[in-house]
């Protein structure tokens, strides 16, 4: 039997006020704080049952784990609002700065907040299970040879990675495409009623309600993101320029527009999103002292769990506990043969610091090495702040949660891997180009596609971008700030939004943004802690514990402190600065400048890219 919970008409009356404190009757500070404390109770108990649920969906998706996964979040969700809807009693009184800022972030809690309304509360809830399990579900089958074959995502991507056939990446980028339409009708309910529990909660629309989660105004943070891009955008046009040269050596110029982008499908990856799977066409010249991870990786037969073990030992160096047993019983590192899942690597907390895992169809190469990284700085941050307070379990902002793996990424130098066995020796200054250029085509291409993802929903969520033009507006922002435009023709009946993970999961994008430009900025601050002094890009704290403690303090204030504060923990600054990629990048820089002597920077379309 599901149960309804019914949000009090009192309460859904005061949420319609929106901008105005709501205390339909005197509320005292004590009040306030006796009902935070029961809200983190309560919060926490059917969040850990919508985490197993969801757990249960994403490793067995079936119509019936769907379901389950749909009514505990939608159980959830109907907490979220009831609580957030109550909480707005005590605006506009003078709490405890613990108690204000759990209320605020009660407030935040949900991606897609639900309307109060029961029925459209399920209703939303079942569209965000439904688009989930759509696209993992989703396949491209075609005819080869006489017999149909279907690719699953990571098939069509290894495609999109491997390939140099024109022709076969433009088949496999468009099928794959095929997974976004059906759910477009879907999707514009699903914002529909997700602007609707926002407006419940006070704020104007869900795009509105993402941006207030970043200890500033909406609007301050939109401006934010716009000076970080400010920033490092001479660079990404450096790096777009010399790709877009060698491509046009390697395709012809004829496969390339006139107009200066680049075609999404000749970038190796299925939505041009990091283009390190075409360095081989791109690559600086050889200094004969380069390495392939992945051989090295597949020489020594290491398997699924040994990986994650390579990630784990770093951890563990900087002075760590290693993960507890739950991990390595219960985590998912292998795709099964007998049921549909959710590949997408992510990280899981069902009840740190006994249970942490992660989730993900483990690859033997170098991409999913640093991907195991990137995972398990989510679960040991799950370990550090697991001693807080429920509604401070999270990182001092979401951007910081996707950094902390990442920065240890940026370790992973030749050192590193000579330093635990991987490596023989370690390359001269001479291979610095190629270990640059591998790095900067994961990380530097990454950026203006982790600013636009959600460029794109906050138009859509704020009706600026209407349903009849979802389709034109995505590719609007791709041109505008990536320089990458579709191969063919799109239209209104396609849904090119869909075909990446984190919109039909209703993932915020802009952390992804946050975290590149953290990561480096962590990275410069530990290697300082560290005591290294060369270049910022040969720096590795492997085995420093001094520069673990460093990364541990900030760690464990979780979400206690506002992220400035946090930020100023490990790196002494209370503003964001994305001046440490340039630092780390200075040598490819300059020759990059010499590389494009006489070739036209930018493109000629779109605002903001070029």
């Amino acid at each position: 039997m599901h149960q309804r919970v019914v949000v009090p008409a009192l309460l859904v009356a005061c949420a319609a006020v929106v901008g105005a404190g709501c205390r339909p009757e005197a509320a005292t500070v004590e009040e306030a704080h006796q009902f935070v404390e029961a809200a983190e109770r309560r919060l926490e108990r059917l969040a850990g049952k919508a985490n197993r649920a969801d757990w249960v969906q994403q490793t067995n998706i079936t119509l019936d784990t769907e379901r389950i996964a749909a009514d505990a979040q939608s159980d959830l969700a109907a907490a979220v609002t009831e609580l957030a809807l109550e909480a707005r009693r005590f605006e506009g009184l003078e709490l405890p700065p613990e108690d204000t800022r759990k209320l605020t972030l009660l407030k935040l809690l949900l991606a897609a907040p639900a309307p109060s309304d029961a029925g459209e509360r399920e209703e939303l809830t079942e569209i965000g299970a439904w688009l989930n399990g759509e696209y993992g579900r989703g396949k491209y089958c075609r005819t080869r040879n006489g017999r149909e074959e279907c690719l699953d995502i990571d098939q069509a991507s290894d495609i999109l990675a491997t390939s140099r056939d024109p022709d076969e990446l433009l088949d496999v980028w468009q099928g794959w495409r095929r997974v976004g339409a059906p759910m477009r009708e879907r999707y514009e309910r699903f914002v529909e009623l997700s602007n609707k529990g926002s407006r419940e909660l006070g704020f104007a629309d869900t795009g509105v309600m993402w941006r207030s989660n970043y200890d500033m105004a909406p609007e301050a943070f939109s401006a934010e993101l716009e000076r970080l891009w400010a920033q490092v955008r001479p660079l990404y046009l450096s790096l777009h320029t010399y790709v877009r040269s060698r491509l046009a050596r390697r395709y012809g110029a004829g496969a390339l527009p006139s107009n200066g982008m680049i075609p999404a499908h000749l970038l190796g990856n299925m939505w041009a999103q990091q283009w390190n799977n075409i360095y081989p066409l791109v690559a600086p010249p050889a200094s004969g002292e380069g390495y392939d991870l992945t051989a090295m990786l597949r020489s020594r037969r290491v398997d699924e769990r040994e990986l994650v073990r390579y990630g784990e030992r770093f951890f563990t160096s900087l002075g760590y506990q290693a993960l507890p047993a739950a991990f390595w019983e219960r985590s998912l590192f292998r795709k099964p043969v007998d049921r549909e899942v959710v590949c997408h690597a992510s990280a899981w907390d069902f009840d740190a610091p006994e249970d942490v895992r992660i989730k993900m169809c483990v690859q033997i190469d170098a991409e999913d090495f640093q991907t195991v990284h990137h995972e398990l700085g989510h679960d040991y941050y799950y370990l550090f702040y697991a001693d807080q307070p429920f509604l401070f379990r999270a990182g001092a902002n979401d951007g910081f949660h996707e950094a902390v793996g990442d920065v240890l990424a940026l370790s992973m130098t030749p050192g590193y891997l000579q330093e635990i066995g991987l490596l023989d020796r370690v390359p001269s200054e001479r291979a610095d180009l190629e270990y640059l250029m591998q790095v900067a085509l994961d990380k530097v291409a990454f950026l203006p596609f982790g600013l636009l993802i959600d460029q794109w929903r906050w138009k859509v969520f704020s009706g600026e971008v209407a349903p009849a033009d979802y389709n034109a507006a995505w590719w609007q922002l791709r041109e505008a700030y990536q320089g990458v435009t579709a191969p063919v023709s799109r239209a209104e009946t396609d849904f090119d939004p869909g075909a990446k993970y984190h919109i039909p999961a209703n993932t915020p994008y802009a952390r992804y943004f946050l975290s590149y430009i953290l990561q480096f900025q962590f990275h410069r601050a530990l290697c300082r802690e560290a005591g290294q002094t060369g270049p910022l890009h040969r720096c590795s704290i492997y085995g420093n514990p001094q520069a673990g403690e460093k990364l541990a303090a900030m760690l464990r204030l979780g979400a206690s402190r506002p992220w400035p504060e946090a930020l100023a923990a490990l790196t002494g600054d209370t503003q964001m600065d994305a001046t440490a990629i340039l630092d780390y990048f200075a040598p490819l820089a300059a020759w990059l400048e010499e590389q494009n002597a006489g070739e036209a920077v930018g493109w000629n379309r779109g605002e903001g890219g070029g």
